[in-house]
């Protein structure tokens, strides 16, 4: 089973938000440079995280987006679930209806198990937890330096 892009980018903008929180509002075109992908996709991608309460917008001089609560109290099920939507293998998983073999369907029962683990990690699993990973991997300092070279000299 494989998240969409929409997942994968979303909980990599908010983990952004997340090691850039102690700079207030961060800007989306800033985002979108250090984890390199466009600026409209985020854009995309923020609207349903500030409709699910992950992120805020701030509109002004000093604006742009920040997270709504501290990232210790940010599930990855929340950033996950409004992009995503439900994370089953399987349709009927969730909808036994939709199929006349669920009652007995043992590939079912596992598909079950595989919604499962997924949500008890995504639910028992902080932004926080991640934010703490990134540190210790130290990676998202070689991101900064990488897409700031990129700009090219005179470039801030």
């Amino acid at each position: 089973m494989r998240l969409s892009t929409k997942g994968r980018y979303g909980l990599r903008a908010v983990l952004d938000l997340a090691l850039h929180q102690d700079e207030g509002p961060v800007l989306l075109k800033d985002i979108a440079r250090r984890q390199e992908f466009s600026l409209p996709y985020l854009q995309h991608l923020i609207a349903p995280l500030i409709v699910a309460g992950v992120v805020k917008t701030t509109r002004g001089a000093g604006g742009g987006v920040s997270l709504l609560k501290p990232p210790s109290e940010i599930k990855l099920s929340e950033v996950v679930q409004p992009l995503e939507g439900c994370v089953t293998p399987v349709d009927c998983v969730n909808n036994p209806a939709l199929c006349h073999r669920s009652t007995f369907c043992v590939t079912r029962d596992i598909w079950g198990e595989m919604k499962d683990a997924m949500s008890q990690v995504l639910d028992s699993t902080t932004l926080q937890d991640l934010v703490e990973r990134q540190k210790r991997k130290g990676h998202s300092e070689k991101i900064e330096k990488r897409a700031t070279l990129s700009r090219g000299p005179g470039h801030r």
